[in-house]
């Protein structure tokens, strides 16, 4: 299979498949401080918020002033586009017009991969018990408990979620419908409080209820229909992994390997630099990846992660095909070092303006950080 896409974006498209899509970041965990989504809804005010017990309303009340022009088939709620299961966004399939048949098309094409997937995933979500008393500090219940290294300041931790309110456990998000695992990189802000604190000392396979009290979550603000001023939240959280914070300075800087000047290799050929203990990478796995990768014939670096966020790669048929190959068998922990002739990378054409030269091998030095 030949590819001649630039290195840019096989990243963007092959190798951050689930990591940078702005789709999947959660509708409600943004730090407490931070911008309201531009979000709208046709049904509703800005300040309305769902009494404990109630229910997003249908159809729109007399009362309510529409915030935008509305649409003749656009009815119900549409501040959680992310998500249309009437258990998480309050809808009444059964009297709710559908958005110009569009909810329709979603539930009886069974073509539609996006759908299949997250149908699959949402079969193991889990209920959340509210509590019996309204949380005044951060309560972490573990439901399930994890094994391996416990996730400190720094880490990403990878999860699945569900919230409900605390008060009445009115859902309001999930990451079970959109089938995408959400990773979270602890001490940063980049989520509320409430996780930040409660994800420390988190472990791979735990599963944990987090009770978070508003101070801790979005305080007086309103965020939604259902996040109302001074709500107190409740999640369970699935951790798929915990990854430990990678230091720029332990980033490859030869590829440990011999290289691979003209003609170069026939093949995809690698050797181990680091046997890792884990698990191992199996096809269908998501393998959480951190990378250099190299010009076969210089050893000039062409582009690496190292000390960013490492990556979420879907490990099967789409992924680069040298990378395929060269990733089967190796080990959570692991480091391999993989070269890869222009047939099993971008053809033959290279990627000059990225700095991979027509006709030239790459060395990919991949660490598996984690899998789930």
């Amino acid at each position: 299979m030949r590819r001649t896409l630039a290195i840019s974006a096989f990243i963007a498209l092959t190798l951050a498949a689930c990591g940078d899509d702005d789709s999947s970041t959660p509708v409600s965990l943004p730090p407490a401080e931070g911008a309201v989504p531009e979000t709208t809804t046709t049904t509703l005010p800005p300040d309305y918020c769902v009494p404990v017990g109630g229910e997003l309303p249908d159809t729109v009340p007399e009362a309510f002033p529409e915030t935008t022009e509305p649409d003749e088939t656009e009815t119900g709620n549409t501040q959680l586009p992310e998500t249309s299961d009437p258990e998480t966004d309050g809808t009444d399939p059964e009297t709710s017009e559908p958005e110009t048949g569009e909810a329709d098309d979603a539930e009886t094409d069974g073509t539609d991969p996006v759908t299949s997937e997250a149908d699959e995933v949402a079969v193991d979500k889990p209920e959340v018990e509210i509590p019996a008393e309204a949380p005044t500090e951060l309560v972490r219940t573990v439901l399930v408990e994890g094994t391996g290294e416990e996730a400190e300041s720094g880490d990403t931790v990878i999860v699945d979620y569900t919230g409900v309110r605390s008060s009445d456990g009115l859902p309001f998000d999930n990451s079970y419908d959109r089938g995408e695992p959400f990773p979270v990189v602890l001490g940063q802000g980049s989520v509320i409080q409430g996780w930040d604190d409660g994800l420390v000392g988190s472990q791979t396979g735990e599963r944990v209820q987090l009770d978070i009290p508003s101070e801790q979550a979005y305080g007086e603000t309103q965020r939604s229909e259902v996040i109302c001023a001074n709500e107190n939240l409740s999640f369970v959280i699935d951790v798929r992994a915990v990854i430990k914070a990678g230091d720029p300075a332990d980033a490859p800087t030869e590829p440990g390997v011999d290289l691979s000047p003209a003609p170069g290799v026939d093949d995809t050929v690698f050797e181990d630099l680091v046997d890792g203990d884990g698990d191992t990478l199996e096809v269908g796995d998501t393998a959480v990846i951190r990378y250099v990768n190299f010009v076969g014939d210089t050893g000039e670096v062409i582009e690496t992660n190292w000390g960013t966020d490492p990556l979420q790669v879907p490990y099967g048929e789409n992924l680069l095909p040298g990378l395929l190959e060269g990733m089967e068998g190796m080990k959570v922990g692991g480091q391999r070092a993989i070269t890869i002739p222009p047939e099993d990378g971008f053809g033959e054409a290279g990627s000059p303006e990225a700095g991979l030269p027509a006709d030239t091998d790459m060395i990919f030095v991949v660490e598996l950080a984690g899998k789930y």
